[in-house]
């Protein structure tokens, strides 16, 4: 079975499965709904958790006995294992698959790692774990949702916000949950009356955005020049390096220009996108980018990506981190800003 993780809380109340396997990438979500499985198991009596962390030379053998040596008198108990990369190899794989498969009543299989990438979500053991229990989905809340999610959390809170306040707290912790939490509950302790302004929040709550390149990207492709750069100049202050951000660009930039291409030859749109692998849920961005853009346009900013490299290499003179807000503006479709050399 598969859920998301805003699923997983009606689950549990009716049913404890054998073995779970939770994945994502935003850590207090992932948190969250392991902490949810480990209070269903202990109110059903699973009083003991053996803990696993997943490193080199790990102990595949080692936990594969003791989690079948299980006794009369054992207490029931949860086998937690933390996967870090995703990837327990062909052993590992082989031994999680194994503990899925051979369910019994006093053990819990909880098996908590990052997102998945396609091969390792088809992977033996995370099949094993799909058809005998629970695998469970964590997507990151994106900018669309995070004030809902923000006015669901303050609500539990008994906290009234403001549509200003929401928004401001919304923009200054996107992209990290956990900030966005521990604003809220420090708003709580410093509220009591539970009213929650703008200016509450702006006293309050520090700028805790944090952002990646492929939201850069995703901005871009929408047309929002003013939060692409908004991310650009947070990418720059978190010292990610230039080269990765135009990697992740050109990459962009490339793939818009080939399924342009395509479609121009009279292949239909969604088969295309299918063809490259697009998921689901970035169709509506690939869509907005390709309506701004011609084949012309992305061909300009292929040559703009080619001279930004040159400037990031040091073969150009300019500024690296002015000639990537030229190249977001110009996938932004805001045309291309003047370099400060």
């Amino acid at each position: 079975m598969r859920l998301n993780a805003d699923r997983l809380a009606a689950q549990l109340q009716h049913i404890l499965a054998p073995a779970y396997l939770i994945s994502g990438d935003e850590p207090l979500l992932v948190s969250e709904a392991a902490a949810s499985i480990r209070d269903a198991a202990r109110a059903r009596g699973f009083s003991e958790r053996e803990l696993h962390t997943v490193e080199r030379s790990f102990d595949w053998n080692g936990l594969a006995n003791a989690s079948d040596n299980l006794s009369l008198f054992a207490d029931k108990r949860i086998v937690e294992l933390r996967l870090p990369t995703g990837k327990p190899g062909k052993e590992g794989s082989a031994v999680i698959a194994g503990l899925a498969e051979r369910p019994v009543d006093d053990r819990l299989l909880l098996v908590i790692t990052g997102k998945l990438d396609r091969s390792a979500a088809a992977a033996k053991w995370a099949k094993a774990i799909e058809k005998n229990g629970v695998v469970v989905q964590v997507w990151p809340i994106d900018r669309q949702r995070l004030p809902q999610w923000i006015r669901l959390r303050m609500q539990k809170l008994d906290l009234k916000a403001s549509a200003d306040a929401v928004q401001l707290l919304a923009d200054r912790v996107e992209g990290n949950l956990l900030a966005a939490q521990q604003e809220i509950d420090k708003l709580a302790l410093l509220h009591r009356d539970g009213v929650i302004d703008a200016e509450a929040v702006a006293h309050s709550v520090a700028d805790s955005s944090h952002y990646d390149v492929f939201q850069l990207v995703d901005a871009a492709d929408l047309g929002d020049a003013a939060r692409s750069l908004k991310i650009l100049h947070g990418l720059r202050a978190e010292g990610v390096e230039p080269v990765l951000v135009l990697w992740a660009l050109a990459r962009e930039i490339r793939t818009l220009a080939s399924i342009a291409s395509k479609i121009r030859n009279g292949a239909p749109e969604n088969t295309v996108l299918n063809q490259v692998g697009v998921w689901e849920r970035r169709k509506p961005v690939i869509r907005g980018a390709l309506s701004r853009h011609t084949m012309d346009s992305l061909h300009r900013a292929l040559m703009t990506a080619a001279e930004t490299d040159f400037v990031i290499k040091g073969l150009e003179p300019g500024r690296p981190w002015n000639a990537l807000e030229a190249l977001v503006a110009e996938l932004a479709g805001v045309g291309v800003l003047r370099r400060a050399v």
